[in-house]
Protein backbone atom coordinates (compact mmCIF):
# COMPACT_ATOMS: atom_id res chain seq x y z
CA UNK A 1 0.00 0.00 0.00
CA UNK A 2 2.96 2.30 0.70
CA UNK A 3 4.04 2.02 -2.94
CA UNK A 4 0.59 2.26 -4.51
CA UNK A 5 0.00 5.95 -3.81
CA UNK A 6 3.27 7.19 -5.37
CA UNK A 7 2.85 4.74 -8.25
CA UNK A 8 -0.58 6.16 -9.05
CA UNK A 9 0.84 9.69 -8.80
CA UNK A 10 3.70 8.93 -11.22
CA UNK A 11 1.33 7.13 -13.60
CA UNK A 12 -0.96 10.17 -13.62
CA UNK A 13 1.93 12.58 -14.20
CA UNK A 14 3.59 10.45 -16.88
CA UNK A 15 0.44 9.54 -18.79
CA UNK A 16 -0.81 13.10 -18.33
CA UNK A 17 2.39 14.30 -19.97
CA UNK A 18 1.81 11.91 -22.86
CA UNK A 19 -1.76 13.15 -23.22
CA UNK A 20 -0.64 16.79 -23.19
CA UNK A 21 2.08 16.06 -25.74
CA UNK A 22 -0.43 14.26 -27.94
CA UNK A 23 -2.82 17.20 -27.68
CA UNK A 24 -0.02 19.66 -28.54
CA UNK A 25 0.90 17.77 -31.70
CA UNK A 26 -2.71 17.61 -32.83
CA UNK A 27 -3.35 15.61 -35.96
CA UNK A 28 0.15 16.26 -37.27
CA UNK A 29 1.25 12.60 -37.63
CA UNK A 30 -1.50 12.34 -40.26
CA UNK A 31 -0.91 15.77 -41.78
CA UNK A 32 0.29 16.38 -45.32
CA UNK A 33 3.47 17.88 -43.87
CA UNK A 34 4.46 14.74 -41.96
CA UNK A 35 3.21 12.12 -44.41
CA UNK A 36 5.05 13.83 -47.28
CA UNK A 37 8.38 13.73 -45.45
CA UNK A 38 11.06 11.28 -46.49
CA UNK A 39 10.92 9.06 -43.39
CA UNK A 40 13.39 6.46 -42.20
CA UNK A 41 12.81 2.95 -43.54
CA UNK A 42 12.80 1.69 -39.93
CA UNK A 43 9.90 3.99 -38.90
CA UNK A 44 7.54 1.80 -36.85
CA UNK A 45 3.85 1.58 -37.75
CA UNK A 46 1.60 4.07 -35.97
CA UNK A 47 0.15 1.54 -33.51
CA UNK A 48 3.66 0.75 -32.19
CA UNK A 49 4.00 4.22 -30.71
CA UNK A 50 1.02 3.75 -28.40
CA UNK A 51 2.17 0.30 -27.30
CA UNK A 52 5.74 1.48 -26.74
CA UNK A 53 4.77 4.58 -24.76
CA UNK A 54 2.36 2.62 -22.59
CA UNK A 55 5.08 0.12 -21.67
CA UNK A 56 7.66 2.88 -21.22
CA UNK A 57 5.51 4.95 -18.86
CA UNK A 58 4.48 1.97 -16.75
CA UNK A 59 8.11 0.88 -16.35
CA UNK A 60 9.29 4.46 -15.78
CA UNK A 61 6.62 5.08 -13.15
CA UNK A 62 7.62 1.93 -11.23
CA UNK A 63 11.27 2.99 -11.50
CA UNK A 64 10.44 6.46 -10.15
CA UNK A 65 8.59 5.05 -7.13
CA UNK A 66 11.69 3.20 -6.00
CA UNK A 67 14.08 5.98 -6.97
CA UNK A 68 12.18 8.65 -5.03
CA UNK A 69 12.07 6.34 -1.99
CA UNK A 70 15.88 6.16 -1.96
CA UNK A 71 16.83 9.63 -3.24
CA UNK A 72 15.06 12.79 -2.15
CA UNK A 73 17.15 15.63 -3.49
CA UNK A 74 15.96 18.80 -5.22
CA UNK A 75 18.22 17.78 -8.12
CA UNK A 76 16.20 14.59 -8.66
CA UNK A 77 12.92 16.50 -8.62
CA UNK A 78 14.37 18.97 -11.11
CA UNK A 79 15.54 16.17 -13.40
CA UNK A 80 12.11 14.58 -13.31
CA UNK A 81 10.41 17.89 -14.13
CA UNK A 82 12.91 18.48 -16.95
CA UNK A 83 12.20 15.01 -18.33
CA UNK A 84 8.44 15.63 -18.32
CA UNK A 85 8.90 19.02 -19.98
CA UNK A 86 11.22 17.71 -22.72
CA UNK A 87 8.96 14.75 -23.38
CA UNK A 88 5.90 16.98 -23.77
CA UNK A 89 7.51 19.86 -25.67
CA UNK A 90 9.11 17.66 -28.35
CA UNK A 91 5.66 16.91 -29.77
CA UNK A 92 4.85 20.60 -30.07
CA UNK A 93 8.23 21.59 -31.49
CA UNK A 94 8.46 18.78 -34.03
CA UNK A 95 4.89 18.06 -35.10
CA UNK A 96 3.09 21.33 -34.45
CA UNK A 97 5.80 23.85 -35.33
CA UNK A 98 7.72 21.65 -37.84
CA UNK A 99 11.01 22.69 -36.23
CA UNK A 100 12.86 19.48 -37.03
CA UNK A 101 16.31 20.67 -35.91
CA UNK A 102 14.99 22.04 -32.60
CA UNK A 103 13.05 18.78 -32.22
CA UNK A 104 16.30 16.88 -32.61
CA UNK A 105 18.00 19.04 -29.99
CA UNK A 106 15.02 18.47 -27.67
CA UNK A 107 14.97 14.70 -28.08
CA UNK A 108 18.74 14.48 -27.65
CA UNK A 109 18.38 16.44 -24.40
CA UNK A 110 15.60 14.08 -23.28
CA UNK A 111 17.78 11.08 -24.13
CA UNK A 112 20.67 12.52 -22.11
CA UNK A 113 18.37 13.07 -19.11
CA UNK A 114 16.99 9.51 -19.21
CA UNK A 115 20.47 8.01 -19.63
CA UNK A 116 21.61 10.20 -16.73
CA UNK A 117 18.86 8.68 -14.58
CA UNK A 118 20.10 5.22 -15.51
CA UNK A 119 23.82 5.76 -14.94
CA UNK A 120 23.67 8.21 -12.05
CA UNK A 121 21.21 6.22 -9.92
CA UNK A 122 22.20 2.68 -10.94
CA UNK A 123 24.10 2.11 -7.71
CA UNK A 124 21.07 3.00 -5.59
CA UNK A 125 18.54 1.00 -7.61
CA UNK A 126 20.72 -1.77 -9.03
CA UNK A 127 18.56 -4.14 -11.14
CA UNK A 128 15.51 -1.86 -10.91
CA UNK A 129 17.45 0.51 -13.16
CA UNK A 130 16.74 -1.86 -16.04
CA UNK A 131 13.14 -0.65 -15.95
CA UNK A 132 14.53 2.30 -17.93
CA UNK A 133 15.69 0.11 -20.83
CA UNK A 134 12.45 0.40 -22.85
CA UNK A 135 12.62 4.19 -22.52
CA UNK A 136 16.30 4.29 -23.46
CA UNK A 137 15.87 2.04 -26.50
CA UNK A 138 12.81 3.94 -27.69
CA UNK A 139 14.60 7.28 -27.35
CA UNK A 140 17.51 6.00 -29.44
CA UNK A 141 15.03 4.92 -32.12
CA UNK A 142 13.06 8.17 -31.91
CA UNK A 143 16.23 10.25 -32.07
CA UNK A 144 17.36 8.36 -35.15
CA UNK A 145 13.95 8.94 -36.79
CA UNK A 146 14.11 12.67 -36.06
CA UNK A 147 17.71 12.86 -37.32
CA UNK A 148 16.81 10.97 -40.50
CA UNK A 149 14.01 13.44 -41.25
CA UNK A 150 16.35 16.37 -40.62
CA UNK A 151 19.07 14.98 -42.91
CA UNK A 152 16.81 13.68 -45.69
CA UNK A 153 14.27 16.45 -46.18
Amino acid sequence: MKLLKPLVLFLIINFGGLALGSWLMGNSPLSDWYTSLNQAPWTPPGWAFGVAWTLIMICFSIYLVYLFRKVTTPKLKGLFILQVFLNVIWNYVFFNQHLVFLGLVTIIALTVVVFYFFFNYKQQLQNLSYLLLPYMVWLIIATSLNAYILLNN
